[in-house]
C-alpha cells in the first residue's frame, strides 16, 4: 500500500498527540487502540476479515507497511482465526512507542529531548505538519456535526477514539458532552471498527478473554440418608422391643 494515505493507527496516534505538551492522551489504553486500529487497517486492505468475534487471515501478502506487516505475520502464524479480544489484549503492548518512532521515520513528527525535574530524560513529540492533524480532526467534527454517515475509515477512527477514551481529550468539559455522545454513536457505522472498538473496551473492563460457555449445573451432593439415591423408601429405625419382635 502506498504512502499517499495515512493508516488508521497513524491517525489515531496523531489525534491523541497533544500539540502543547508533546505527549499523548490516554497512553495506556492507546496501546490497545493501536492494536485494534491495525486490525481495521488490515481489513480495509483485504488481508483479514471478521469471522464472528474472530479475525481470520484471508490474504497473507504483505502490505508494504512494516508495522502492519509485522501484525499480519503474527496473525498468519496463529494458523486459525483468533478472537479480537485475545489479539488486542495480547502481550504486544508498547505499540504507542513503536508508532511514535514510525511517525518520526515518516517525517510526520519530530522528537524533542528534554528533562523532568532537571534530571530525568524525557522525549516529547511535535507534529511536523499541524495541517494533517487538523484535517483528521475536521473529518471527525464533520461526522459529528452533520450526522451524515461517515466513510468506513472515519467511522472506524471515531469508534477507536471513543474506545480508548479520547472523547474528553477532543471534546472536553460540559460543552463537549453532546459531541462525545455523538462520537460514541459513530461506532455503529463500520462493522469492523465496531468489533475492534468493543474488544478494546472489553479488555479495559476486564471482560474474561475466554469465550462464554453454558454453565453446567454442579452435581448434587451425595445424599446422606440411606435410600434417597436408589429410590428405596426409608425404613423406620428398629430399637429395643421392635428389634426383638422382628426376630420372632
Amino acid at each position: 500500500m502506498g504512502r499517499s494515505r495515512r493508516t488508521i493507527p497513524e491517525e489515531l496516534l496523531l489525534l491523541a498527540l497533544d500539540p502543547a505538551t508533546g505527549t499523548t492522551a490516554q497512553p495506556q489504553s492507546l496501546d490497545l487502540g493501536l492494536a485494534g486500529a491495525q486490525l481495521v487497517e488490515l481489513a480495509l486492505a483485504g488481508r483479514i476479515a471478521p469471522d464472528g468475534d474472530r479475525i481470520a487471515v484471508v490474504m497473507p501478502r504483505p502490505t508494504g507497511d512494516p508495522t502492519l506487516d509485522s501484525a499480519l505475520e503474527l496473525l498468519r502464524r496463529r494458523g486459525s482465526p483468533v478472537r479480537a479480544v485475545h489479539w488486542i489484549g495480547g502481550p504486544r503492548l508498547g505499540l504507542r512507542q513503536v508508532y511514535l518512532a514510525h511517525l518520526e521515520r515518516c517525517g510526520m513528527v519530530h522528537a524533542v529531548a528534554g528533562q523532568m525535574c532537571g534530571v530525568l530524560p524525557t522525549t516529547r513529540y511535535q507534529a511536523t505538519d499541524t495541517a494533517i492533524s487538523r484535517e483528521i480532526r475536521s473529518r471527525l467534527d464533520s461526522a459529528i456535526r452533520t450526522g451524515v454517515p461517515p466513510d468506513p475509515r472515519t467511522a472506524a477512527l471515531a469508534a477507536l477514539a471513543h474506545a480508548v477514551g479520547l472523547g474528553k481529550h477532543l471534546y472536553p468539559g460540559n460543552e463537549g458532552r453532546s459531541s462525545r455522545s455523538r462520537l460514541r454513536d459513530l461506532i455503529r457505522h463500520d462493522p469492523m471498527g465496531g468489533l475492534v472498538a468493543h474488544a478494546v473496551m472489553d479488555v479495559q473492563n476486564g471482560v474474561a478473554a475466554q469465550p462464554r460457555r453454558d454453565r453446567v449445573p454442579a452435581p448434587a451432593s451425595p445424599p446422606t440418608a440411606r435410600g434417597v439415591a436408589t429410590g428405596v423408601p426409608l425404613q423406620p429405625r428398629r430399637t429395643g422391643a421392635m428389634a426383638r419382635a422382628a426376630a420372632h
